[in-house]
């Protein structure tokens, strides 16, 4: 992965975790799992406004907007009992939401694999977080096709 394509806030949450040691890298990730911001109501309320992740063995549901300047604001709700996939929709909800559909669609299909914890947890749970990356990009595309 190349950090020229890598938008900042992405690549400071990288960053972050490359710092630390394995165990931590597994704390930060439980910090990020109690960040997750809640779902609006407007997708709340209706479920069906969202798409569900399969690749994620626990229900994890995304939606993407992109606004008429180009701007994305991704939410997503995972259950609290499953800590590291909550904390990966975290890192994707934040790390996505304010950047440009452009920015969004340029993300490498990688960077799940690029904070370092391959080694911590499952290939379930990375892949999981790669579907949710390749899902939250393809609802973007959607969105511009739509326009």
């Amino acid at each position: 992965m190349t950090s020229d394509v890598l938008p900042a806030a992405l690549a400071e949450i990288r960053d972050e975790f490359l710092e630390l040691d394995e165990p931590e890298r597994l704390q930060l990730l439980l910090e990020f799992s109690r960040e997750l911001p809640e779902m609006p109501a407007e997708y709340a309320d209706h479920p069906e406004r969202t798409e569900r992740v399969a690749e994620c063995q626990s229900p994890v549901f995304i939606v993407v907007e992109v606004a008429d300047d180009d701007a994305v604001t991704m939410h997503a709700t995972a259950p609290a009992e499953a800590p590291t996939t909550r904390g990966f929709a975290s890192i994707l909800t934040q790390g996505i939401t304010g950047l440009s559909a452009g920015e969004v669609l340029a993300i490498p299909a990688d960077y799940p694999q690029s904070l370092g914890l391959t080694r911590a947890v499952s290939p379930l749970r990375i892949a999981g977080m790669t579907g949710m990356l390749m899902r939250a990009k393809r609802q973007v595309q959607a969105r511009l096709d739509a326009r």
